[in-house]
Protein backbone atom coordinates (compact mmCIF):
# COMPACT_ATOMS: atom_id res chain seq x y z
CA UNK A 1 0.00 0.00 0.00
CA UNK A 2 1.35 3.37 -1.10
CA UNK A 3 1.72 6.36 1.60
CA UNK A 4 0.43 9.77 0.82
CA UNK A 5 1.93 13.00 2.85
CA UNK A 6 -1.16 15.15 0.87
CA UNK A 7 -3.56 15.01 -1.70
CA UNK A 8 -4.42 17.53 -3.99
CA UNK A 9 -7.27 17.97 -6.45
CA UNK A 10 -6.39 20.69 -9.62
CA UNK A 11 -9.20 22.56 -11.36
CA UNK A 12 -7.36 22.98 -14.46
CA UNK A 13 -4.60 20.60 -16.11
CA UNK A 14 -2.38 23.78 -15.95
CA UNK A 15 -2.21 23.34 -11.94
CA UNK A 16 -2.50 19.56 -11.95
CA UNK A 17 1.21 19.77 -14.33
CA UNK A 18 2.45 22.81 -11.91
CA UNK A 19 1.94 20.08 -8.58
CA UNK A 20 3.08 17.52 -10.63
CA UNK A 21 6.74 19.34 -11.25
CA UNK A 22 7.11 21.22 -8.08
CA UNK A 23 8.47 17.78 -6.21
CA UNK A 24 10.14 14.80 -7.59
CA UNK A 25 7.93 12.20 -5.61
CA UNK A 26 4.82 14.00 -6.33
CA UNK A 27 2.66 11.72 -8.29
CA UNK A 28 -0.51 11.53 -10.10
CA UNK A 29 -2.83 9.24 -8.83
CA UNK A 30 -5.36 7.89 -11.46
CA UNK A 31 -7.44 4.95 -10.58
CA UNK A 32 -4.68 3.73 -8.21
CA UNK A 33 -5.48 0.35 -8.81
CA UNK A 34 -1.64 -0.73 -9.48
CA UNK A 35 0.04 1.81 -7.21
CA UNK A 36 -2.05 -0.25 -4.30
CA UNK A 37 0.36 -3.55 -5.06
CA UNK A 38 3.47 -2.18 -3.87
CA UNK A 39 4.77 0.28 -1.41
CA UNK A 40 5.43 3.91 -2.48
CA UNK A 41 5.89 6.92 -0.53
CA UNK A 42 4.29 10.05 -1.86
CA UNK A 43 4.67 13.87 -1.20
CA UNK A 44 1.36 15.00 -3.17
CA UNK A 45 -1.38 13.00 -4.53
CA UNK A 46 -2.93 14.97 -7.47
CA UNK A 47 -6.19 13.51 -7.99
CA UNK A 48 -7.43 14.56 -11.46
CA UNK A 49 -11.35 13.67 -10.49
CA UNK A 50 -12.11 17.70 -11.04
CA UNK A 51 -10.70 18.03 -14.57
CA UNK A 52 -13.75 16.48 -16.26
CA UNK A 53 -11.68 13.77 -17.98
CA UNK A 54 -14.00 11.11 -17.38
CA UNK A 55 -15.79 10.84 -21.26
CA UNK A 56 -15.90 8.83 -24.25
CA UNK A 57 -17.15 11.32 -27.20
CA UNK A 58 -16.95 11.64 -30.98
CA UNK A 59 -16.86 13.51 -33.62
CA UNK A 60 -16.09 13.77 -37.43
CA UNK A 61 -12.88 12.34 -37.28
CA UNK A 62 -12.27 10.85 -34.47
CA UNK A 63 -13.26 9.12 -31.04
CA UNK A 64 -11.92 10.92 -27.95
CA UNK A 65 -11.64 9.13 -24.45
CA UNK A 66 -10.56 10.83 -21.25
CA UNK A 67 -7.46 9.88 -19.02
CA UNK A 68 -9.80 9.41 -16.29
CA UNK A 69 -12.37 7.27 -18.27
CA UNK A 70 -12.18 3.66 -16.39
CA UNK A 71 -11.81 0.00 -18.53
CA UNK A 72 -15.15 -0.96 -17.27
CA UNK A 73 -16.60 2.39 -19.67
CA UNK A 74 -14.10 1.08 -22.49
CA UNK A 75 -15.75 -2.05 -22.28
CA UNK A 76 -19.18 -1.12 -22.23
CA UNK A 77 -19.18 1.81 -24.65
CA UNK A 78 -21.64 1.33 -27.37
CA UNK A 79 -19.78 4.17 -29.29
CA UNK A 80 -16.43 2.19 -29.39
CA UNK A 81 -17.93 -1.07 -30.39
CA UNK A 82 -19.87 0.62 -33.50
CA UNK A 83 -16.73 2.78 -34.46
CA UNK A 84 -13.49 -0.12 -33.97
CA UNK A 85 -15.76 -3.60 -33.32
CA UNK A 86 -14.97 -5.31 -30.92
CA UNK A 87 -11.17 -5.31 -30.34
CA UNK A 88 -11.14 -2.57 -26.99
CA UNK A 89 -13.74 -4.46 -25.20
CA UNK A 90 -11.95 -7.61 -25.90
CA UNK A 91 -8.24 -6.78 -24.63
CA UNK A 92 -9.93 -5.30 -21.26
CA UNK A 93 -12.78 -7.84 -20.57
CA UNK A 94 -10.57 -10.44 -18.79
CA UNK A 95 -8.83 -8.11 -16.51
CA UNK A 96 -8.96 -9.58 -12.96
CA UNK A 97 -12.76 -8.61 -12.26
CA UNK A 98 -15.72 -5.75 -12.95
CA UNK A 99 -14.49 -4.03 -9.29
CA UNK A 100 -10.99 -3.50 -10.75
CA UNK A 101 -12.21 -2.65 -14.42
CA UNK A 102 -14.03 0.04 -13.03
CA UNK A 103 -11.24 1.78 -11.09
CA UNK A 104 -8.38 1.86 -13.87
CA UNK A 105 -8.07 4.16 -16.20
CA UNK A 106 -6.82 4.58 -19.42
CA UNK A 107 -4.63 7.57 -19.05
CA UNK A 108 -2.75 5.98 -16.07
CA UNK A 109 -2.44 2.71 -18.05
CA UNK A 110 -1.34 4.06 -21.58
CA UNK A 111 0.99 6.35 -20.12
CA UNK A 112 2.90 3.69 -17.61
CA UNK A 113 3.80 1.57 -20.90
CA UNK A 114 3.17 -1.45 -18.50
CA UNK A 115 4.95 -4.53 -20.91
CA UNK A 116 2.07 -6.77 -19.61
CA UNK A 117 -0.86 -4.12 -20.76
CA UNK A 118 -3.77 -5.84 -22.75
CA UNK A 119 -4.68 -2.32 -23.92
CA UNK A 120 -1.45 -0.89 -25.40
CA UNK A 121 -1.52 -3.54 -27.94
CA UNK A 122 -5.18 -3.28 -28.99
CA UNK A 123 -4.92 0.59 -29.30
CA UNK A 124 -1.07 0.36 -31.13
CA UNK A 125 -2.37 -1.73 -34.05
CA UNK A 126 -5.57 1.59 -34.20
CA UNK A 127 -4.48 5.23 -35.60
CA UNK A 128 -4.15 5.96 -31.54
CA UNK A 129 -2.91 9.28 -30.73
CA UNK A 130 -1.60 10.64 -27.03
CA UNK A 131 -2.40 14.07 -26.29
CA UNK A 132 0.10 15.41 -23.06
CA UNK A 133 0.10 18.02 -20.76
CA UNK A 134 3.72 19.26 -21.82
CA UNK A 135 4.38 16.87 -24.87
CA UNK A 136 1.26 17.61 -27.23
CA UNK A 137 0.04 15.21 -29.16
CA UNK A 138 1.69 12.56 -30.75
CA UNK A 139 1.15 9.01 -32.18
CA UNK A 140 0.79 6.06 -29.32
CA UNK A 141 3.72 4.45 -31.21
CA UNK A 142 6.03 7.39 -30.63
CA UNK A 143 4.95 7.64 -27.00
CA UNK A 144 5.89 4.19 -26.65
CA UNK A 145 9.45 4.56 -27.39
CA UNK A 146 9.93 8.10 -26.30
CA UNK A 147 12.10 8.31 -23.44
CA UNK A 148 10.15 9.07 -19.73
CA UNK A 149 9.60 12.27 -18.67
CA UNK A 150 7.83 14.49 -16.37
CA UNK A 151 4.54 14.80 -17.73
CA UNK A 152 1.05 13.29 -17.83
CA UNK A 153 -1.39 11.94 -20.20
CA UNK A 154 -4.73 13.90 -20.40
CA UNK A 155 -6.82 12.16 -23.16
CA UNK A 156 -6.40 10.00 -25.93
CA UNK A 157 -7.48 9.87 -30.12
CA UNK A 158 -8.64 7.18 -32.26
CA UNK A 159 -8.86 7.74 -35.85
CA UNK A 160 -12.52 6.59 -37.49
CA UNK A 161 -11.27 4.42 -40.53
CA UNK A 162 -13.06 1.49 -40.28
CA UNK A 163 -9.79 -0.32 -39.61
CA UNK A 164 -10.85 -4.34 -39.35
CA UNK A 165 -8.61 -5.22 -36.58
CA UNK A 166 -8.28 -8.45 -33.75
CA UNK A 167 -7.39 -8.78 -30.40
CA UNK A 168 -6.27 -12.27 -29.23
CA UNK A 169 -4.07 -13.43 -25.93
CA UNK A 170 -2.71 -16.30 -24.28
CA UNK A 171 -3.11 -16.71 -20.70
CA UNK A 172 -2.04 -19.51 -17.65
CA UNK A 173 -5.93 -18.79 -16.25
CA UNK A 174 -8.40 -16.22 -17.48
CA UNK A 175 -7.77 -13.40 -15.19
CA UNK A 176 -4.23 -13.63 -15.18
CA UNK A 177 -1.57 -10.99 -16.28
CA UNK A 178 -1.13 -12.16 -20.77
CA UNK A 179 2.14 -14.39 -21.19
CA UNK A 180 1.39 -12.90 -25.07
CA UNK A 181 -0.64 -10.47 -26.41
CA UNK A 182 -1.18 -9.34 -30.30
CA UNK A 183 -3.30 -7.48 -32.59
CA UNK A 184 -3.78 -7.10 -36.24
CA UNK A 185 -5.62 -4.54 -38.09
CA UNK A 186 -6.29 -4.15 -41.92
CA UNK A 187 -7.00 -0.70 -43.59
CA UNK A 188 -7.06 -0.57 -47.69
CA UNK A 189 -4.61 -3.87 -48.06
CA UNK A 190 -2.18 -2.42 -45.17
CA UNK A 191 -1.95 -4.26 -41.91
CA UNK A 192 -0.49 -3.54 -38.83
CA UNK A 193 1.13 -6.25 -36.52
CA UNK A 194 1.81 -5.63 -32.76
CA UNK A 195 2.76 -7.69 -30.30
CA UNK A 196 3.08 -7.00 -26.25
CA UNK A 197 3.53 -8.61 -23.32
CA UNK A 198 6.88 -10.39 -24.70
CA UNK A 199 7.25 -9.53 -21.58
CA UNK A 200 8.39 -6.09 -22.74
CA UNK A 201 5.97 -3.31 -23.95
CA UNK A 202 4.00 -3.24 -27.16
CA UNK A 203 5.97 -2.75 -30.30
CA UNK A 204 4.41 -3.01 -33.97
CA UNK A 205 6.04 -5.57 -35.79
CA UNK A 206 7.33 -3.30 -39.20
CA UNK A 207 8.84 -6.29 -41.28
CA UNK A 208 5.93 -8.51 -40.39
CA UNK A 209 3.47 -5.48 -41.56
CA UNK A 210 5.02 -4.33 -45.10
CA UNK A 211 5.43 -8.13 -45.93
CA UNK A 212 1.83 -9.53 -45.57
CA UNK A 213 0.73 -5.51 -47.13
CA UNK A 214 2.38 -6.26 -50.13
CA UNK A 215 2.15 -9.54 -51.14
CA UNK A 216 -1.14 -11.75 -51.83
CA UNK A 217 -2.85 -13.40 -48.62
CA UNK A 218 -2.53 -17.16 -48.50
CA UNK A 219 -1.41 -19.18 -46.21
CA UNK A 220 2.10 -19.84 -47.15
CA UNK A 221 2.79 -15.87 -47.08
CA UNK A 222 0.12 -15.94 -43.56
CA UNK A 223 3.06 -18.52 -41.97
CA UNK A 224 6.15 -16.29 -43.60
CA UNK A 225 4.61 -13.28 -42.53
CA UNK A 226 4.14 -15.02 -38.73
CA UNK A 227 7.95 -15.81 -38.90
CA UNK A 228 9.29 -13.23 -40.06
CA UNK A 229 7.13 -10.86 -36.65
CA UNK A 230 9.14 -13.54 -34.47
CA UNK A 231 12.23 -13.05 -35.88
CA UNK A 232 12.58 -9.20 -35.64
CA UNK A 233 10.92 -9.26 -32.06
CA UNK A 234 12.64 -9.48 -28.72
CA UNK A 235 11.40 -12.20 -26.16
CA UNK A 236 12.34 -12.31 -22.74
CA UNK A 237 11.56 -15.09 -19.57
CA UNK A 238 9.94 -13.89 -16.59
CA UNK A 239 7.89 -16.19 -13.96
CA UNK A 240 4.96 -16.81 -16.32
CA UNK A 241 6.90 -18.00 -19.24
CA UNK A 242 9.87 -18.55 -21.12
CA UNK A 243 11.68 -16.41 -24.18
CA UNK A 244 10.71 -19.93 -26.13
CA UNK A 245 7.35 -20.65 -25.18
CA UNK A 246 6.17 -17.10 -26.15
CA UNK A 247 8.03 -17.26 -29.62
CA UNK A 248 6.12 -20.22 -30.45
CA UNK A 249 2.86 -19.31 -29.51
CA UNK A 250 3.36 -15.67 -31.13
CA UNK A 251 3.41 -17.39 -34.19
CA UNK A 252 -0.09 -19.30 -33.15
CA UNK A 253 -1.61 -16.22 -32.37
CA UNK A 254 -0.58 -13.45 -35.25
CA UNK A 255 -1.82 -16.23 -37.46
CA UNK A 256 -4.76 -16.57 -36.06
CA UNK A 257 -5.40 -12.80 -35.81
CA UNK A 258 -4.90 -12.24 -39.39
CA UNK A 259 -7.25 -14.90 -40.28
CA UNK A 260 -9.59 -13.06 -38.19
CA UNK A 261 -9.01 -9.56 -40.33
CA UNK A 262 -9.15 -10.75 -43.75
Amino acid sequence: MFTLIDIVQPTTVEEAYEVLTKRKNNQLIGGSAFLRMGKKRIGTGIELSNLNLDYIKEDDNYVEIGAMTTFRELETSKVLEENFGSIIKNSVKDIIGVQFRSIVTIGATVFSRYGFSDLIVALLCLDTEVQLCKGGRISLDEFLNKKYEKDFLTKIYIKKNMKKSSYKSLRNAKSDYPLINISVSKCNDIFKICVGARPHRATVALKSSEFISQNSINEENIDKAAQIAVDELVFGTNMRATKEYRYAMTKVLIKRAIMEVI
